[in-house]
């Protein structure tokens, strides 16, 4: 279950993609699939892990997946109630008409850039998403445009993150036998307490000193500011659920309230309070 899966994806007759909405929470799915991917989550809080990248997003997300990039499913471990949209494309999606027709010329570049996975905020999510919302209802042939008027806004938009640089490499992952999976589950069930390095390292069979260095290779921070990113995320789920800052500082497990402030306001750029007052309006 937990080293990385390819995914077979299955199409309909006559479609050269597939709407779905998975509900997958208490599953680890770390894999990957020859298909382009749009994911819209809708959410409190979730973790957003596509190729080494890993960081929290809140109340909703945006991503556009290229071809074998190695992700997680967004809902996984999310503790609310969630309502997640997913697009996949076809590896022969349009033919050749992407790639060669001057009119699909920013979206031809759209797909590139999807190779390192794009995270979409701002007014470009909110467009989009009720453009996506919408699609259920069309027809075959009305959600091939929809969809294709999506790709248009996306490719133009200048509201978005790149989650990767250009090392990227499926065979990375591949190639790579240590399983983010026991990790991952690790973390889940201790975070509330105090997660050992030693333990950890142990699952995967490495020593501690190897593991460290895996695991800032991996992911581009140490295993104890990865713990309290986590951390913080569970957090903005429970103030979001109207907890109050004391009892969800110790919750999540954090023993000092003032330092729990002061992390939470500088992974967020707002204190849990202002985070919480802003979000129940």
């Amino acid at each position: 279950m937990n080293e990385i899966q390819l995914e077979r994806v299955d199409f309909e007759p006559g479609k050269s993609f597939k709407l779905f909405s998975p509900r997958l929470r208490n599953t680890f799915l770390w894999h990957y699939h020859p298909e382009f991917e749009l994911v819209y989550v809708e959410a409190d809080a979730g973790i957003r892990h596509v190729g080494s990248h890993i960081s929290g997003y809140t109340q909703s997300d945006l991503v556009f997946i290229g071809s074998n990039l190695p992700h997680l499913n967004f809902d996984y471990r999310l503790r609310s109630d969630y309502h997640q949209i997913v697009i996949q494309l076809r590896e022969d999606f349009m033919g050749t008409a992407i790639g060669i027709s001057p009119e699909f010329a920013v979206i031809n570049q759209l797909f590139k850039k999807a190779a390192y996975g794009i995270a979409f905020h701002g007014e470009t999510k909110a467009v989009v998403t009720e453009k996506l919302k919408g699609m259920a209802a069309l027809s075959s042939f009305e959600q091939l445009m929809q969809l294709m008027n999506v790709f248009d806004i996306l490719a133009r938009s200048e509201e978005y993150t790149i989650l990767n640089g250009d090392d990227i490499s499926l065979q990375f992952f591949l190639k790579d036998k240590i399983r983010m999976g026991a990790i991952y589950e690790y973390i889940g069930a201790n975070y509330s307490s105090k997660p050992d390095v030693n333990v950890v390292a142990g699952k995967v069979n490495l020593t501690t000193a190897a593991f460290c260095r895996y695991f800032k290779r991996q992911t581009n921070i140490t295993f104890t500011d990865f713990v309290n990113q986590y951390r913080i995320d569970i957090a903005k789920n429970l103030l979001m659920q109207d907890k109050n800052v004391t009892e969800t500082c110790y919750a999540v497990g954090f023993e000092s309230l003032s330092y729990f402030n002061k992390l939470f306001n500088k992974v967020v750029g707002e204190n849990p309070s202002e985070f919480k007052k802003n979000r129940l309006l």
